[in-house]
């Protein structure tokens, strides 16, 4: 397995890396210097969040190889967006008079139906995977090709600096900031493998 993982990883410095790595640099400065405003719900961060998000999505669609499994991941990048915005909530429904509070969906004339809605979304998205077997696709992509290294570990670092800014710092600045990490780095994978031909199945090559 060691020899597999190592045998696969791809240590080459991509110009798409040059994204996550600014985020990844300018972290701790803006956790310790950015007014908490920054990280409000549809704030500065948030938007620039989407906004990558957004290209991500835009990369999967466009991809010029495995067009079926890169669709498939711009339903996964939709459901990511989604939860950014809680389904539109914080888009649509803030409280008047007040600062980055919204109301609840009960509070909101059929807003029960957000979340079965999104599980619904996200039962189609699980439904085209396995309909489409691209769980095959995926183990081809895990069997023959590298792992861009750097945006993984990104990845790795910004899940896990997130979950640790939300739960035991409650530092919201350092939170976005691990999030926008983390999409930096997704957006850069789904460039690399829907258009560098590093990362080209054989099959494609």
């Amino acid at each position: 397995m060691k020899d597999f993982i190592f045998k696969h990883l791809n240590f080459k410095f991509y110009p798409v890396l040059w994204l996550p790595l600014i985020v990844f640099i300018l972290t701790a400065p803006a956790a310790a210097f950015l007014p908490e405003p920054f990280s409000y719900e549809t704030g500065p961060l948030e938007n620039l969040q989407l906004v990558i998000l957004l290209l991500a999505f835009a990369f999967a669609l466009k991809a010029k190889v495995n067009k079926t499994f890169f669709k498939s991941m711009a339903m996964i990048i939709i459901i990511l967006m989604l939860r950014e915005v809680n389904c539109g909530r914080t888009i649509f429904f803030p409280i008047p008079g007040t600062v980055n509070e919204y109301y609840s969906w009960h509070d909101i004339k059929y807003g029960w139906l957000a979340h079965p809605l999104y599980g619904l979304y996200m039962a189609v998205t699980a439904i085209y995977f396995l309909k489409n077997k691209l769980f095959i696709t995926l183990w081809q992509y895990i069997k023959n090709v590298g792992f861009p290294l750097w945006h993984m570990l990104f990845i790795l670092v910004g899940m896990t600096v997130g979950l640790y800014a939300e739960h035991s710092l409650n530092n919201p600045i350092l939170e976005e900031m691990a999030e926008l990490l983390f999409y930096t780095s997704l957006m850069g994978i789904v460039y690399l493998y829907g258009f560098n031909k590093d990362f080209e199945l054989p099959a494609d090559k």
